[in-house]
C-alpha cells in the first residue's frame, strides 16, 4: 500500500541533535573539498568509460556515456547540496545513489520507483482497523467498511464524532438529515457551518458526505418495461397539499391542457390510493414526480420509483434534475408554471408516437449513461461508512501536516527526468495505491494510463460490482469516469471539476508533493 503502513522505514536524514552526526560547519568544509575535486573526478569517470567503449561502436554508445555522466553529476550535486543543510527533507534524492536506486540489475525508472516506495513509506499513529472510528449516536458496526467504523457510545473511549452539536474538544459535530432546506433552513450547508457543525450530511452533493434517496439495492432500476394499459396518460401520488412550490397548480394546469391524470394521493384524488405505487406506475406512460420543494440535488423516491416502473418522469423539483437523468431525453422537466403547456404537448406527442416514446426509455434496454451509473454507484457504500472514511481521511490529513511527513521526497531525479510519486484510491475505499508519473510524460492521458495499469495489475474489482443489476455490471474491464484530488465534494467530482489541460495538471503535480487522487470507475 502507498501510505498505510505499520512501520517506519529507515531514512537517510540525520537529526541536527544527533551527537554522532558531524556538524553543519564540518559538512560545509567537506563540501568545498569535495566540490574542488568533483569536475576532475567526473572527467576521469567519463574518460574511463570512453576508453572502455573505444573497441565498440562509439557513435552508438556516446549517448549512453553522456547519460551516465549526467546521472552521476545530478547525484553528487543533489547529495552535497542536501547534506549542507543536514536535511534531505526538501531535496529529491537523485541519480544512482543508495537504497532502491543502487540495484544494478534494474532500469533507472524501476530503481527510482523502488526508492520512492521505500522513502515515502510512512507510519501513521493510528490503525483504523485496530482502533475504529467511533461516532456517538446509533448502534451500528460496519464490518465491511474500508475503515473500522462503529456507532454508539463507549464510556472508555473518546468519540471521533457525534451526531448533533458536540461541545467536546476533538469530537466533530455531525449533521445528518434528508429533509429539504426549503422547509428546514438549518439544514442548508452554510447555516449548518454557522451553527458549528463540522461535518454535513444532506441530500446536497456539495455536502461533506451526501445522503441520497437512491441506491441500486433499494430500487430495481433496470426492471423490465411493462405494457402501458391505462387510458390515463399519467399517474400522480401527491399527499402533501401544502408544498412550497407550484406542483398542485401544475397538476391542475396539465388537466386543463387535456392531460388525463389518475391521482392516487391525498391531493386531487380521483382513484383509490390503497395500491402498490410502483406496480401501479408500471401501467402508465408517464408519472408525475413532483417534489415538495425545488432544491438542488433534492431528488427523492418520487423520481426513482418512476425509473423503476419504466414510466417517463414528468418532474417538478431539483433545478439540476438532468444530473440525475439515466439518459438524455429520459424525462420531462417543468421548471416553471409557464412550462406546463409545452410539456403537455410533449406528453401528447410521445404518447401518439411509439418510436419516439420508446426512445425516452431506450436506457432501460441499453443501460443508463456513465454519468448516472457514477452517481448511483456512490451509494454502493452506505453513508455511515462513507462518514467513517471521511473522518479517517481528515485525521490522516492533519497528521500529514507534521514535519516528519513533510520529509518524504515524493520525487526522484535521474538525469534530466523526474519520477513523481502520487497516490490513488477508488471512491468508497480508504487505502492508497502508489502511482508513478514521469516528467517527460506528465499528462492527463498518462495519469489515466498509469491508474489503469496499476489497478489492472491488482486485479481490482470495483466497489459497486455486486451492487449493480447484473445487466449493467459489465465484464472484468476497468473504465475510468473521473479522477480528481481527494477532498473534493461529489458535486465537484461528478460534474464541475476538470484539470484545464495538461499544463494545469503538471502544475498541480509539481505543487502538491505526493498528491492524492480518487477514482470513479464505471
Amino acid at each position: 500500500m502507498g501510505t498505510t503502513n505499520q512501520r517506519q522505514s529507515p531514512r537517510r536524514e540525520a537529526s541536527v541533535s544527533d551527537p554522532n552526526f558531524p556538524s553543519a560547519s564540518s559538512f560545509s568544509a567537506n563540501k568545498k573539498k569535495w566540490s574542488n575535486f568533483l569536475p576532475i573526478f567526473v572527467g576521469l569517470v567519463v574518460l574511463g568509460e570512453i576508453a572502455f567503449l573505444c573497441r565498440l561502436d562509439m557513435a552508438k554508445n556516446v549517448d549512453l556515456v553522456n547519460t551516465w555522466a549526467d546521472s552521476f553529476y545530478q547525484f553528487t550535486k543533489s547529495t552535497t547540496s542536501s547534506w549542507s543543510t543536514v536535511s534531505l527533507a526538501d531535496e529529491a534524492w537523485s541519480g544512482i545513489g543508495g537504497g532502491g536506486l543502487n540495484d544494478p540489475g534494474s532500469a533507472p525508472q524501476d530503481r527510482c520507483e523502488a526508492w520512492l516506495e521505500e522513502e515515502d513509506y510512512v507510519t501513521y499513529s493510528r490503525d483504523f482497523k485496530e482502533e475504529p472510528i467511533l461516532v456517538n449516536g446509533g448502534h451500528e458496526e460496519w464490518k465491511t467498511c474500508a475503515v473500522g467504523c462503529k456507532f454508539g457510545f463507549d464510556s472508555g473511549k473518546k468519540p471521533d464524532a457525534a451526531f448533533g452539536l458536540s461541545h467536546e474538544p476533538g469530537t466533530a459535530s455531525v449533521l445528518r438529515t434528508m429533509e429539504s432546506a426549503r422547509y428546514y433552513a438549518e439544514n442548508s450547508i452554510d447555516m449548518a457551518r454557522r451553527r458549528g457543525y463540522d461535518v454535513v450530511m444532506t441530500t446536497s452533493l456539495s455536502s461533506d458526505v451526501p445522503v441520497g434517496y437512491f441506491s441500486w439495492a433499494e430500487y430495481d432500476i433496470m426492471a423490465p418495461v411493462q405494457p402501458k394499459t391505462e387510458s390515463a396518460l399519467a399517474a400522480a401520488f401527491i399527499s402533501n397539499c401544502a408544498a412550497r412550490n407550484f406542483r398542485l397548480q401544475a397538476l391542475v394546469a396539465l388537466e386543463k391542457s387535456n392531460i388525463k391524470i389518475d391521482s392516487y394521493g391525498g391531493c386531487h384524488r380521483n382513484r383509490n390510493g390503497r395500491v402498490d405505487k410502483v406496480e401501479t406506475l408500471k401501467r402508465y406512460k408517464f408519472c408525475l414526480a413532483f417534489e415538495n420543494s425545488n432544491e438542488e440535488d433534492y431528488v427523492t423516491e418520487n423520481f426513482f420509483q418512476c425509473l423503476v416502473a419504466g414510466s417517463v418522469p414528468v418532474v417538478i423539483g431539483a433545478p439540476n434534475i438532468q444530473d440525475f437523468a439515466p439518459d438524455s431525453g429520459s424525462l420531462l422537466h417543468i421548471r416553471e408554471l409557464r412550462d406546463v403547456d409545452s410539456v403537455a404537448k410533449s406528453m401528447k406527442y410521445l404518447a401518439e408516437n411509439p418510436s419516439a416514446y420508446n426512445e425516452s426509455l431506450r436506457w432501460k434496454f441499453e443501460g443508463p449513461s456513465d454519468s448516472f451509473k457514477a452517481l448511483v454507484d456512490m451509494a454502493a457504500v452506505h453513508s455511515s461508512c462513507r462518514l467513517c472514511i471521511y473522518l479517517a481521511t481528515k485525521i490522516r490529513e492533519k497528521e500529514e501536516e507534521s514535519a516528519e511527513f513533510r520529509k518524504r521526497p515524493c520525487k526522484c531525479i535521474t538525469g534530466s527526468r523526474t519520477t513523481f510519486h502520487i497516490y490513488a484510491r477508488e471512491r468508497g475505499r480508504f487505502e492508497m495505491e502508489s502511482i508513478f508519473l514521469r516528467s517527460d510524460n506528465l499528462t492527463l492521458e498518462a495519469l489515466n494510463s498509469a491508474v489503469l495499469l496499476k489497478f489492472k495489475s491488482m486485479k481490482h474489482i470495483p466497489i459497486w460490482k455486486y451492487e449493480r443489476p447484473k445487466s449493467i455490471r459489465g465484464g472484468d474491464e476497468l473504465k475510468i469516469h473521473r479522477v480528481y484530488p481527494v477532498g473534493m465534494t461529489q458535486r465537484q467530482a461528478l460534474y464541475t471539476f476538470n484539470f484545464k489541460g495538461d499544463s494545469d495538471f503538471r502544475n498541480y503535480i509539481e505543487s502538491n508533493p505526493c498528491a492524492k487522487f480518487e477514482i470513479i470507475f464505471v
